[in-house]
């Protein structure tokens, strides 16, 4: 009977770990508790009740991105991190207090949810797949997405893009590259020299069109023939998905066998 019980709560406390200290109700049903079950850990201290169907696990000292899982999960499927606190996680706007005064959720406008203590919802009817992504495994808006929500306009400047894929490699321990620097009649980007790899920054206000595209195809092919290996990064990939791009360069500078980076982990809090 005891290994029996042991094994629900392993189950909870495995979802949680993964999702900053906060677990629905769903969850806890699925990972084998009862709502009885449920009730007795409450009353016993430990599960703390923060929004309806959502508790935290062994207390409830959750950080902002406790906070912020939790919202989403209370407001169900197809529920995600929106507008400005969706900006504070991509690093677009600073970090609120802890707990945060209110959290941001955009939920699809057919749900008929109502609003939550402590919750901004925002009714949709135009969020799709592409609209959402995960950070530090919350669901939010993407970084385009939330841009358009923020009034920012639909990308950052090239500077601000690859202030970001510096800072990004910078924390990741990848040995820092040129900056901007000439490899024949080009500027390029981002140059690992010894490694002959070239990144280039695509955002939306020089990477734009038909004919933008076939000129980058052209340049990538001509440095290609002068020995770069060459890779392209959106702004959504280096804010959005920043262990993938991470990973990507590891795996080419690995290969140039002069460069040996250390790849520490890029996520951070």
């Amino acid at each position: 009977m005891r290994a029996k019980r042991a094994r629900p709560d392993a189950l909870v406390a495995e979802i949680a770990a993964r999702q900053h200290g906060v677990i629905a109700l769903e969850q806890l049903l699925w990972a084998g508790l009862s709502r009885s079950a449920v009730k007795r850990r409450v009353e016993a201290g430990h599960l703390h009740r923060i929004h309806r169907a959502v508790y935290a696990v062994g207390h409830a000292n959750l950080t902002t991105e406790g906070h912020w899982m939790a919202a989403v999960l209370t407001c169900g499927k197809g529920a995600c991190l929106g507008f400005e606190s969706a900006g504070a996680l991509f690093g677009m706007l600073p970090v609120p207090t802890c707990p945060p005064p209110s959290v941001d959720v955009v939920v699809p406008r057919y749900s008929g949810r109502s609003r939550r203590r402590g919750i901004t919802i925002h009714y949709t009817a135009t969020l799709t797949p592409r609209d959402v992504t995960r950070r530090k495994n919350i669901p939010v808006t993407s970084p385009a997405r939330t841009r358009r929500d923020l009034g920012f306009g639909p990308e950052p400047t090239r500077s601000h893009l690859e202030r970001e894929f510096l800072r990004l490699i910078r924390t990741a321990g990848v040995p820092m590259p040129e900056v901007n620097v000439r490899v024949g009649p080009y500027t390029v980007d981002c140059l690992w020299r010894d490694a002959r790899l070239i990144v280039e920054l695509d955002g939306y206000e020089h990477h734009r069109g038909r004919r933008s595209f076939t000129s980058d195809r052209a340049r990538d092919r001509e440095l290609k023939l002068r020995g770069y290996d060459g890779l392209r990064f959106s702004y959504d990939e280096v804010v959005g998905r920043p262990d993938t791009v991470v990973s990507s360069l590891i795996d080419h500078l690995s290969r140039a066998s002069r460069i040996a980076p250390t790849g520490r982990s890029t996520r951070r809090g």
